[in-house]
């Protein structure tokens, strides 16, 4: 198994959280995404999708989305369980994972890769080039603002995303508000719920190692 990863990046971050929070280690090779690297020979091939991270399997084929990563690590390593436990914890962390990449992770890439002079012709991920829709840039404002009240809402009262335990429902909307960084926007000072719970995961060793 090997894990070609960029840690600095946020979807590289989700995973690199979940590992540490299981204590998983893997031999990793780093793909400098700011050298254009994944766009290069051997990784291209490893990769066609030119995207971090790619996890090389045993069986030998190349995952290379986080959830299906997460999901065939934690079959491997069920201890620590961070998918949920029960029937109805899975699914809702699974529903949380979707709407927190949906709503708030692609918001925030839409006024990255839209508004920045450095991605002409590069507003998607990936091996194709796209020319960048600058309206997308105040659509993914809006959007990310409603990301952030709806976290407040559905914070308030509860210490975790999902249930009474941490899971990756959480690991996603703490990289996604950090994330927010990249286009200078944070957390709205009057999202106090949310405030305080990203306060909380902050100070987890898995967070701080990552």
């Amino acid at each position: 198994m090997k894990l070609y990863t960029y840690p600095p990046a946020p979807n590289p971050r989700r995973l690199h959280i979940f590992l540490h929070e299981k204590g998983i280690e893997i031999p990793t090779e780093q793909v400098n995404l700011m050298e254009r690297k994944q766009f290069e020979e051997p990784f291209r091939s490893i990769n066609p999708l030119c995207t971090v991270p790619a996890l090389v399997t045993n069986e030998g084929p190349v995952l290379c989305q986080v959830n299906a990563i997460c999901d065939y690590l934690e079959a491997l390593h069920p201890d620590r369980p961070l998918l949920g436990r029960t029937p109805l914890e899975k699914a809702l962390v699974r529903e949380w994972c979707h709407r927190v990449f949906m709503e708030g992770l692609m918001a925030i890439a839409e006024v990255f890769r839209n508004g920045n002079p450095a991605f002409a012709n590069r507003a998607l991920p990936g091996p194709v080039d796209c020319a960048q829709i600058p309206a997308l840039v105040d659509r993914g404002l809006q959007r990310l603002d409603l990301f952030f009240r709806t976290l407040d809402a559905h914070l308030a009262g509860r210490e975790y995303m999902v249930g009474d335990a941490f899971s990756m429902a959480d690991v996603d909307a703490f990289v996604t508000c950090g994330f927010a960084g990249w286009i200078r926007k944070s957390i709205p000072e009057d999202c106090a719920n949310l405030k305080r719970w990203h306060d909380s995961v902050a100070q987890r060793a898995s967070v701080q190692a990552a």
